[in-house]
């Protein structure tokens, strides 16, 4: 009996040729298959394929007949899966064997040829690491939208007045925007980190076969280029191997991720009845299946919890990789859920925090009557003190103590508390120390660079809106 060049070979999976006699059980498959997880991989499969053809077809390996009928067939497979027409089987065990046997149906015998001088280790790490540069560029955009609107409102609210914390507690008076441009910057550190990763990333493992490389004449050159790779890796074993790449991806939008997540802290804080900093708008904000008053910032509330599940991703592939030998072992199969999940968790994060960044509503006479609670202008008196009377800075922390100390006994504010009383605490004090002693004067003071000065936050803004234009 002949054999139907477009049918599988009869072993019972179809996919693994003369080798097996038997299929695997039930929970072999179960467990081996990966097609429901790896299919959102089909793009970069069928773009590696077209690039893996091309350059075959350019060294000779296979015949241009052979090549433009697997061009052609890929294509029309990416257009149905795209259409979601295409039938995804388990039993086919992942995205690359998938398409593989419906191209077998469609050109037949040609389709064999595509596997030529590669195996699917080398594909699935090609695969991968084009999905996460995608998913890197992706995340790096949405800070920059994120950015944006932050320096939008900073720029807008670079005189309002608020307290700074330190340990929850009233410290000094600063700028509205200098506060909200501290995670523009701390964004643009997240940024970094994952272009950085990016580039690490950007790396050809195409060609690399199982591990060993290929005795076939081919350019691997000529495929890093096709698919926008800086160059190919330069060790077959490391190529098929490493995971690093998806590690330090991870960290970075772990990173990121804590970063968002205090932000949100800041916004619970801000528009709960006990600050009244803020308010969110229905667009952000849910009710309370019992309470009929609540109000609540879940969106806030689920970003903060984003970090978990990031950081929970990157432990799991951590403790996946650790300890395995070289070269490809098939725990390394887990790597793919773990950082989808993570990738759609961060840029979710992102894209709700850049919503409620423009979406809040400040509360001004709030934010200036808190900012000048708790004597958060002590450090002012201490200054004044230095400035004013050449005291050294211990003394006139000492002697700013003493002030707020008895300004805490009569119940008053520093700005209250009378000249005599102070002169009291030091004769040469007069009346000029009152000038310093108000949140406002406090936050205009603070003019060095980086500052909270208005002046100062205006540039920086400035400064931003230039930058984020490029």
């Amino acid at each position: 009996m002949t054999s139907d060049p477009k049918s599988p070979t009869p072993a019972a999976s179809g996919i693994w040729g003369g080798r097996f006699d038997a299929g695997p059980s039930a929970v072999m498959q179960a467990i081996n298959a990966s097609v429901d997880v790896d299919r959102r991989l089909f793009e970069q499969d069928i773009a590696g394929s077209l690039a893996h053809c091309a350059m075959l077809t350019a060294c000779g390996v296979i015949s241009r007949a052979d090549g433009e009928a697997i061009e052609r067939g890929l294509t029309e497979i990416r257009q149905d899966i795209r259409a979601g027409r295409f039938e995804w089987k388990a039993a086919l065990e992942d995205v690359h064997m998938n398409i593989e046997a419906v191209l077998r149906e469609r050109i037949g015998a040609p389709a064999g040829r595509l596997h030529t001088a590669r195996s699917r280790n080398d594909q699935v790490a090609t695969d991968f690491r084009l999905w996460l540069r995608e998913a890197l560029d992706s995340a790096a955009e949405a800070l920059r939208a994120y950015q944006r609107v932050l320096v939008a409102r900073a720029e807008a609210h670079a005189d309002w007045v608020m307290p700074g914390f330190t340990h929850l507690q009233t410290a000094q008076p600063v700028s509205l925007g200098h506060h909200l441009l501290c995670w523009v910057e701390a964004a643009e550190r997240d940024r970094g980190r994952l272009m950085d990763a990016r580039a690490r990333l950007n790396e050809s493992p195409l060609g690399a076969a199982a591990l060993a490389g290929t005795a076939f004449p081919i350019d691997r050159e000529m495929t890093a280029r096709a698919l926008g790779f800086d160059r190919p890796m330069a060790n077959s074993l490391d190529a098929v191997s490493s995971r690093d790449f998806a590690l330090e991806a991870l960290s970075a939008a772990a990173i990121t991720a804590v970063n968002l997540s205090r932000f949100a802290e800041e916004i619970v804080l801000w528009t709960s009845r006990r600050f009244g900093f803020a308010s969110l708008s229905d667009a952000y904000s849910t009710g309370s299946s019992i309470m009929p008053q609540k109000r609540n910032p879940d969106a806030a509330e689920l970003v903060r919890a984003k970090p978990g599940r990031i950081a929970g991703a990157l432990q799991g592939l951590i403790i996946v990789m650790k300890g395995l030998p070289l070269a490809y072992s098939k725990d390394m199969q887990e790597d793919k859920a773990l950082v989808f999940t993570a990738f759609d968790d961060l840029i979710l994060a992102i894209t709700a925090m850049t919503g409620m960044a423009g979406d809040l509503t400040f509360h001004r006479e709030a934010l200036e009557a808190a900012a000048g609670e708790a004597y958060s202008d002590a450090t002012d008196l201490a200054d004044w003190l230095v400035r004013e009377l050449g005291l050294p800075f211990r003394d006139a922390h000492h002697i700013a103590g003493a002030a707020v100390k008895a300004a805490e006994a009569e119940g008053r504010a520093l700005k209250d508390l009378a000249l005599s009383r102070y002169q009291e605490i030091e004769p040469r004090i007069d009346a000029r120390v009152f000038e310093v002693l108000s949140a406002r004067a406090s936050m205009e003071s603070r003019i060095s660079f980086g500052g909270t000065a208005p002046v100062r936050v205006r540039e920086q803004a400035g400064a931003w809106k230039q930058r984020l234009a490029q």
